[in-house]
């Protein structure tokens, strides 16, 4: 019985001892097979550290290649607290080179971390005070490369492509919608050190930095640099209170160029107000649209078959009354009897209240909302607004008759651009867009690429045809007539909206402004310019913004390889404009028959013999009276 006491404790104890060898066994085979790495990485974190190197931003271009963001290599400084022998020295030592208080980088060299970026003294180093600092050659300081954004054209583009901060994150633009694709990832050198922190003799781990990806935008270098150049001019002349341009492709809803005044050098962002960097006007800005609205109108009006331009006949009394508003035409006295083809050329606001009637709220309301007015366009960009519109309930006869001329509803720029490409491009709402693809920076590797959005059908092609017909004609022989191009065919509306403040109109302060197109029977470029409260000079969007969008439109010509087209709308001048004359087709006479021709030009002769063989400009086209003709003779 005793024994056998004995043989069952010893069981009991031989089990356990068993249980408690197997479950070491597991924790050991738990331990190298399942936690190796994470405990493995624990331990080197003990006696490695990490020397961060700044990678680069990923590089910005234009449609054509040329560099509009890139990186500059600076240094940072960092310190290693243990490794430093003489803390006083050093701080003394550091503070002379960076010309900052002693105290200030003492208490960086003091802080009980492991490794301290010197933050923000030791950021962006120059090079001459970096080398002095790598002279001292003193322990636990060191320098490390940093990338540093550039933009070398400063304020060109500034609101569009943003600004990032001193760690190199986007903060507004391009540079923080595109954050994460233009983010590069940092590398860094590892070096061992024991517990206290004292580096030890092993050799040194170099992780290389990977760079951000490149976006390839759709801007126009050359374009933007002629709009800002115009906007400069603008700012000088008028002295407005803001200014905005956008140019864009109308067939696919690429951004060409698109600006505002005021504006900042995104180098040195710091500088401006917080209003200046963080509006971009062209996408956040809203107000009533005025005149140019009138092309939605008109859209509709020709699609819904309520008005023939050519054959329905409006008397322009220069008032108009709708229930108890009164609505005059900016014409005192009207415009007397008109075709709708001349209301659209003249502008006329009585007349566009007539198609909003024809229309009516529901229908008018409806190509409103089809046209994108009231949602926003969905630009990549951050801080689009959405624009104002009346609820269609609250809209009487008084708010359709405003609605229909462009008052008493408010837009942003962007959605006027591209409502009015819809009515041009064939009746496609287009998705715009500034990011034309992302590459990867080694290979050039397209790993996105944006493409033409088609937001909805508005309007038929045949529509869209007699829409451009009519705008070509507004240009040609109407308030438009500033912006017309000899020998191209130009079309386009203008617009001048009175500005409204706590509820009220404000008298003399408008927004002029003008939209228009070209070549205007295949658009190439649409071209969008809004000028809020120019000053010493009457404010109509055909005196203001019509020059200004001409002089746009004329320097693109040759940068969008447009063909002079003689067949277009001939012009009609103003008793006080230079006007411009068909050249006569010379070729084959003589010298005395072709100075009679041409009488009323300058003749330079090439050749010897006396008979035409052609001329420069050619046959056809249009040249400023008593400008030069050069003959080239047989």
């Amino acid at each position: 019985m005793f024994f056998y006491g004995i043989n069952r404790r010893m069981k009991i104890v031989l089990f356990f001892i068993t249980v408690i060898f197997l479950i070491i066994i597991f924790k050991v085979f738990y331990i190298e097979v399942f936690s190796y790495n994470k405990l493995n990485k624990e331990a080197n974190n003990l006696w490695n550290r990490n020397l961060p190197i700044g990678s680069d931003r990923g590089n910005i271009y234009d449609r054509n290649g040329k560099l509009i963001a890139g990186n500059n290599t600076t240094t940072s400084l960092v310190f290693i607290h243990n490794q430093i022998k003489n803390k006083e020295k050093t701080a003394k030592s550091i503070a002379q080179i960076l010309n900052v208080s002693y105290e200030k980088i003492l208490n960086h060299i003091n802080k009980n971390v492991s490794i301290e970026r010197v933050h923000p003294e030791g950021r962006n180093i120059p090079y001459k005070k970096a080398e002095k600092i790598k002279n001292l050659n003193m322990d636990g300081v060191y320098l490390l490369k940093e990338s540093k954004r550039y933009y070398p054209y400063k304020s060109l583009l500034s609101h569009t492509i943003g600004y990032v901060g001193i760690d190199n994150q986007g903060l507004s633009g391009l540079e923080l919608y595109y954050n994460k694709y233009l983010t590069g990832k940092n590398g860094s050198i590892k070096y061992f050190s024991d517990g206290k922190g004292n580096k030890l003799d092993l050799e040194e781990i170099y992780e290389a930095p990977v760079s951000g990806m490149n976006l390839q935008l759709t801007i126009d270098l050359d374009i933007q640099k002629t709009v800002e150049k115009e906007l400069d001019n603008i700012m000088k002349m008028y002295s407005p209170e803001d200014a905005i341009v956008i140019a864009a492709d109308p067939s696919s809803g690429e951004i060409l160029s698109i600006a505002n005044r005021p504006t900042f050098d995104s180098n040195k962002y710091q500088k401006y107000d917080n209003e200046t960097i963080n509006r971009n006007l062209a996408i956040w800005k809203t107000y009533e649209p005025g005149s140019t609205f009138k092309i939605t109108t008109l859209s509709a009006a020709l699609e819904e078959n309520v008005v023939n331009l050519f054959e329905d006949k409006f008397y322009d009394s220069g008032v108009v009354r709708v229930e108890n508003a009164r609505i005059k035409c900016w014409k005192k006295g009207g415009h007397g009897a008109e075709t709708f083809l001349n209301v659209v050329e003249n502008s006329c606001n009585p007349g566009f209240v007539e198609l909003g009637k024809r229309l009516g709220r529901d229908n008018l309301y409806s190509y409103v909302k089809k046209f994108g007015f009231g949602t926003k366009t969905g630009i990549d960009l951050n801080g689009e607004a959405v624009g104002i519109l009346f609820k269609k309930d609250a809209m009487g006869p008084v708010e359709t008759a405003t609605t229909s001329f462009g008052q008493g509803i408010s837009v942003t720029p962007i959605q006027q651009l591209m409502a009015v490409s819809a009515a041009i491009n064939g009746g496609f709402l287009l998705k715009p867009y500034i990011v034309k693809t992302i590459s990867e920076p080694e290979t050039n590797e397209i790993i996105y690429k944006n493409k033409k959005k088609v937001v909805r059908k508005v309007i038929s092609k045949k529509t869209s045809n007699m829409v451009r017909y009519a705008l070509e004609s507004v240009v040609a022989n109407g308030t438009g007539h500033n912006a017309y191009i000899e020998n191209y065919r130009v079309g386009g509306k203008t617009g001048t909206a009175q500005k409204v403040e706590s509820g009220r109109y404000l008298a003399g302060n408008y927004i002029v402004s003008f939209i228009g197109f070209m070549p205007a029977d295949n658009p190439k470029i649409i071209l969008y310019v809004a000028i809020n409260n120019p000053k010493g000079i009457t404010q109509y969007g055909g005196t203001v913004s019509a020059p200004i969008a001409k002089h746009i439109l004329s320097e693109s010509i040759s940068n969008l390889k447009i063909k002079p087209d003689l067949e277009g709308m001939e012009r009609s001048y103003q008793w006080y404009e230079q006007k411009y004359t068909k050249l006569p087709d010379v070729k084959g006479l003589n010298i005395k028959d072709i100075r009679k021709l041409l009488k009323d030009y300058k003749l330079e002769y090439s050749g010897d013999g006396d008979t035409c063989i052609y001329t420069m400009p050619e046959a056809g086209y249009y040249i400023k009276e008593g400008g030069t003709v050069k003959i080239m003779l047989n």
